[in-house]
């Protein structure tokens, strides 16, 4: 029997995403939506999380993919009403809230699964591989892209709460944290705020693994033209590249071939989402989501010209 699932949050990422990959997999029913603006033709929408709960009641499952400051209080209901869970990043809008949501979700014996779709990339996992065993010297992230091209009019971005530049740049947290052997912190920060904003639109991090390793961070909102999406790690027998957001993979200069069976973050973040709940378990790894609060804790804070959505 497929999952029912209820869709919170009918924006761009569930259109361009979460939709295509739904109906792409026969282990799910989309069969409601909640979203204050928008639904899904042949679907039942609702204007709240509440609403669709309590006249959905067959609901097995919801995803959440709202902005952050939203997330909290929709999963804890989706908890409280018996349902699996699937948040979008950022996994909150406090570090607080996903512990919380963590809690509650073992509480009620439900699945919840906190995703980093970015770790689902093609290049991801055998990066992972690479890394194992070796002893890295450095490495870099350079995360820039145009606002206004993949947040057109998003307001929410730059709001508080809204993690500005971070929102985009947490995906390469995500990567970082998922192939490295070691744990990092956050020992330094730069963030730039826009002097009309309340998020920042472009952050430099000093980022150490625990043996002191350095991997220098920069993330910008403001890139114009080609965008550039890169992690590159340095050990002492080689060199490798991640570009496109972790699709595509260098190792010493030389193209990998990615497996065709790792094509589509999405599809895949859905198909361990319907694993999880079969097995009756929960996946939270709030570890990026701590490094970017570390960062706005001793991060120093620079005003820069105004920024319009």
């Amino acid at each position: 029997m497929a999952l029912k699932l209820g869709l919170v949050g009918i924006g761009k990422i569930a259109r361009d995403q979460h939709i295509p990959a739904i109906a792409a997999d026969p282990r799910f029913e989309l069969v409601a939506t909640a979203s204050r603006n928008a639904g899904v033709d042949g679907v039942a929408s609702f204007k709240t999380v509440e609403a669709m709960l309590a006249d959905v009641p067959e609901l097995d499952a919801i995803s959440i993919c709202t902005p952050p400051q939203a997330h909290f209080d929709a999963a804890l209901a989706a908890l409280r009403a018996g349902k699996h869970v699937m948040l979008e990043k950022p996994p909150a809008a406090t570090t607080r809230e996903i512990s919380l949501l963590q809690a509650e979700a073992a509480r009620q014996g439900r699945t919840l699964f906190q995703t980093w779709h970015s770790r689902f990339a093609a290049g991801v996992d055998a990066a992972r591989d690479w890394v194992k065993g070796r002893t890295l010297t450095g490495g870099s992230i350079t995360w820039k892209e145009d606002v206004h091209h993949w947040h057109p009019g998003q307001q929410w971005i730059f709001d508080a709460g809204g993690l500005g530049v971070f929102d985009p740049g947490i995906n390469a947290l995500s990567v970082l944290t998922e192939v490295l052997a070691e744990e990092v912190v956050v020992s330094k920060a730069v963030l730039e705020f826009p002097e009309n904003q309340q998020a920042p639109i472009a952050a430099q991090l000093d980022l150490r693994t625990q043996s002191g390793v350095a991997v220098d961070t920069v993330f910008d909102f403001r890139q114009k033209g080609e965008q550039t999406w890169d992690i590159e790690l340095v050990a002492a027998t080689g060199r490798l590249r991640l570009s496109h957001g972790g699709g595509a993979l260098e190792i010493d200069g030389k193209p990998v071939a990615a497996d065709e069976a790792l094509a589509g973050e999405y599809p895949r973040l859905y198909a361990r989402f319907a694993e999880m709940v079969e097995a009756g378990r929960s996946e939270v790894d709030w570890r990026p989501f701590q490094l970017v609060a570390d960062a706005f804790l001793i991060g120093e804070r620079r005003t820069v010209a105004a920024h319009h959505v």
